[in-house]
């Protein structure tokens, strides 16, 4: 091997450390975790995994995360489009003030918007559902996706729009079929860190939803039983949760590395 890749390896490897430990425990018994640190199952089961799998109050949790979280990403990023589009292409009175105030929002803790989030969606009947959760995370990733789009639009020659006009596109046209196209790279940059917040956020999911949209994070904080908590179990339910970003990763994988070179990610 060449001397190059040892440091890049070993570091890799490193990294790689806690995914396999959480793996390797959500194989074992809770009693075995707790006797003692090893790197294999001594007592190799899938009784953790059976249960997930068969139980609805675990592998329902996995369903509404993702339903939440594919509808958060798709209003985000159809929001952020001509959002970001308007800031890249006009300059408007308090166009850089709106800009950062955007920003604010994404700068702000989830937990101060939990408690008017819970009495407003509690007022109108949207307590408890996906799009209550999809809803409150807008006010997190539209500001991101926002900001990211405008970097990769403000990189595309306002020539490209003027030529476009001169040919007979419409704007929705030309928006849709040509300027959309063109950027991406960053569409798919902004996607999968809308996917990613939405998914790993917890405080919000878990306030807004009780029982119909309740998440997958919230059911594995309430694994405890008079006997502690069943490590095994909550290590297979974190082991799965690992898969859908990995899916994001692998689909998106070539926009991403696009993005990070040309965006302003």
């Amino acid at each position: 091997m060449n001397r190059k890749w040892v440091v890049p390896t070993l570091y890799i490897l490193f990294l790689m450390l806690p995914i396999y430990g959480l793996l390797s425990m959500s194989f074992k018994t809770t009693n075995e975790i707790l006797g003692g640190f090893s790197f294999f199952p001594q007592q190799f089961t899938l009784a953790n995994y059976i249960k997930i799998f068969t139980d609805p109050t675990w592998y329902n949790g996995y369903i509404n995360s993702l339903i939440y979280v594919v509808i958060n990403t798709l209003i985000s990023v159809s929001v952020a489009l001509p959002a970001a589009y308007a800031f890249s292409r006009y300059r408007f009175l308090g166009d850089k003030h709106l800009f950062f105030w955007l920003l604010t929002n994404r700068m702000a803790p989830p937990a101060v918007f939990a408690l008017p989030f819970f009495q407003l969606y509690s007022a109108i009947e949207l307590f408890d559902t996906h799009l209550a959760v999809a809803l409150a995370h807008c006010l997190f990733n539209i500001p991101l996706a926002v900001w990211i789009l405008e970097g990769f639009m403000s990189g595309i020659p306002k020539e490209l729009d003027e030529t476009a006009y001169l040919d007979g596109y419409s704007f929705p046209r030309f928006f849709v079929r040509i300027f959309i196209p063109t950027i991406a790279a960053g569409i798919g940059v902004t996607m999968f860190f809308c996917f990613m917040y939405s998914w790993v956020e917890l405080l919000l999911a878990k306030t807004l939803t009780s029982v119909s949209a309740k998440p997958i994070a919230a059911t594995m904080t309430r694994t405890a039983s008079t006997s502690g908590y069943e490590l095994g179990l909550l290590a297979a339910a974190g082991s799965l949760t690992i898969i859908p970003g990995a899916f994001v990763i692998y689909f998106v994988r070539n926009y991403i590395a696009k993005g990070f070179a040309l965006g302003r990610v």
